[in-house]
């Protein structure tokens, strides 16, 4: 399978701060590839390298078969980037903008309006519309379509989805799925864990380090206790209760209950008088499947271990 981009111990450092650190990796041409992650771990940094506009201090990546460094030029010809911040200009119309971006990269919109037909179409009865108007869901999909217009061969999207309302973010991503078809390889970064899993695969990033790449269920399947949610009408006392316990091993806030660990994957009757104890009645603990975001947390948990070892790589 051929690679679209190929790291090899990527680290870049902004005065003391290092911000990535040993980024190896690997994406497979017209894959949806996603880097799953917080604010701070490092991806924006990572996607200014991967687009040639910073240079990285140490390590080497080849994207589309050239050298980061020295193939900047033809690069980003064949480069289409959405950064996190809406970044067209908002005193433009809609279809002005379109235009605009066609013209920079030599084409026309009419040559490859079958390419973004799906998405501007969305958009299309606002063309007139100043782009600093629109709503959060429509300036991303004009956003996407000027970062589409030249037909590019890798798309880069960082955080799209971020801001913007549920339904947006469901049309977005079913609109990622019917750009494969179209041989367009993608890579996108986000903070929600449930995007992960529509995905090819992902890498897990925190704090500058990759902590784990792979297809997103077997992510979930690398959880590796038996995972117990706990329900009580007062949360914030029963988390702290449970992290007191002396059986506890992780407790987590997911929604409205708590996710746990026990050692020996398993607890006895005794928690129940004890969270009483503690000013928590009424609690209810039943086993729960691991998410993406368990199997996250439970790499945090061991992230001393991860930051001095090789992260769990298969491609």
């Amino acid at each position: 399978m051929q690679k679209a981009i190929s790291s090899s111990g990527i680290g870049k450092r902004f005065g003391a701060t290092e911000a990535l650190k040993d980024i190896s990796f690997e994406v497979h041409e017209s894959e949806l590839f996603g880097f799953i992650g917080p604010d701070g771990a490092g991806k924006t940094t990572l996607f200014r390298i991967i687009t040639t506009l910073l240079l990285p201090d140490e390590g080497e990546m080849e994207v589309l078969g050239l050298d980061c460094r020295t193939g900047y030029k033809e690069l980003r010809k064949n480069i289409g980037y959405m950064p996190g911040r809406f970044s067209l200009y908002q005193d433009l119309s809609v279809e002005e903008n379109l235009h605009f971006y066609a013209t920079v990269f030599g084409t026309t919109v009419k040559e490859n309006y079958d390419l973004i037909s799906g998405i501007y179409a969305h958009i299309e009865p606002f063309r007139k519309r100043l782009a600093g108007r629109l709503s959060g869901g429509m300036k991303q999909k004009l956003a996407l379509s000027c970062a589409l217009i030249h037909r590019p061969r890798l798309l880069v999207l960082d955080e799209p989805t971020t801001g913007v309302d549920a339904v947006s973010r469901t049309e977005f991503w079913e609109m990622l799925g019917k750009l494969k078809a179209h041989n367009i390889t993608i890579i996108v970064s986000t903070p929600y864990m449930d995007e992960a899993m529509k995905c090819d695969r992902v890498a897990l990033i925190q704090s500058g380090r990759i902590l784990s790449v792979d297809q997103p269920l077997k992510i979930k399947e690398g959880f590796s206790r038996k995972l117990f949610s706990v329900k009580a009408p007062e949360k914030y006392k029963l988390i702290n209760a449970l992290r007191n316990h002396p059986g506890t091993v992780t407790a987590f806030a997911f929604g409205d209950s708590v996710h746990v660990t026990f050692r020996n994957d398993a607890f006895d009757e005794s928690i129940y008088p004890y969270l009483e104890t503690m000013g928590v009645s009424h609690a209810e603990i039943s086993e729960s499947e691991a998410g993406i975001e368990d199997r996250f947390l439970e790499l945090l948990e061991t992230g001393t271990k991860a930051s001095n070892a090789k992260p769990e790589i298969e491609i």
